[in-house]
């Protein structure tokens, strides 16, 4: 039986740089399913790859993308050994004041999409198999401002952290990964809201460390991964500080 490896959002960003790496840290995958809604995207990461991938253009905020995934899967009946659910995307701005469609279109494809992809493919990986699901360091705690965002980020690694536990007699890993800010893509659709200076100040990993670090976590069993200065602060920060005083702090340094 073959194995496969499955990327969301593999079109840019970590989803992207984790595609290129995987041939060296998963040898024995045979093919990669990568899905984004940006074909000609994926068409140009199959010239920048050595590896086979399996391009499926998806928009999986539409609930029938779902389904297509799974008759693929169905069709295939390979062995998936590495997930990864890397589609998302986020706004800047208070909450009620974005547009309804951005709000919920956060909710359907940060939450609902990557929950309901995880679940489709669960019956397909085998012991031994690793998810990896891309949240942020704002899953640490609220932020004013980004709100609908960190809140889905939240639902994302406490999701990931009980499905990791749910999965551990089945020898099958989920690590989610709470990057700070990233030199990608995500900033420009972010900031198409509403500027924010503090965000711009803050240093940026770049996307090949992120997925280095995160394919090197995951291998290990890692529950969690931060990389870089921003993100691991933040996350011990939200482990010794009330949520009251972080607020504040967010509420002083996002202001508009």
């Amino acid at each position: 039986m073959r194995s496969i490896a499955i990327v969301t959002g593999a079109s840019s960003g970590i989803g992207k740089e984790i595609v290129k790496r995987i041939d060296r840290d998963y040898p024995t995958i045979d093919e990669v399913w990568v899905v984004a809604r940006r074909e000609e995207r994926l068409t140009e990461l199959a010239k920048e790859t050595f590896i086979k991938l399996k391009i499926i253009p998806l928009d999986l905020a539409r609930p029938e993308s779902i389904e297509t995934l799974k008759a693929e899967l169905e069709t295939s009946k390979s062995n998936v050994k590495l997930l990864v659910n890397a589609a998302g995307y986020g706004k800047f701005g208070k909450i009620g004041e974005l547009p309804l469609a951005e709000e919920i279109g956060m909710v359907r494809l940060n939450v609902e999409a990557m929950t309901a992809v995880t679940s489709t493919v669960l019956p397909y990986i085998p012991s031994g198999g690793k998810i990896i699901q891309i949240a942020s360091s704002a899953a640490f705690a609220p932020q004013p401002n980004f709100g609908i965002y960190a809140a889905t980020k939240a639902y994302v690694l406490s999701y990931s952290q009980a499905l990791n536990e749910e999965l551990r007699g089945k020898n099958i890993s989920v690590t989610a990964v709470c990057p700070g800010p990233v030199e990608t893509e995500f900033f420009d659709v972010a900031e198409t809201s509403n500027r924010v200076s503090f965000m711009d100040a803050l240093p940026r990993t770049n996307p090949q460390d992120e997925a280095r670090h995160v394919l090197k976590d995951s291998q290990k069993g890692k529950a969690v991964s931060t990389y870089g200065p921003v993100a691991t602060g933040f996350r011990i920060a939200s482990k010794l500080l009330p949520v009251g005083v972080i607020l504040l702090a967010t509420r002083y340094y996002m202001k508009d």
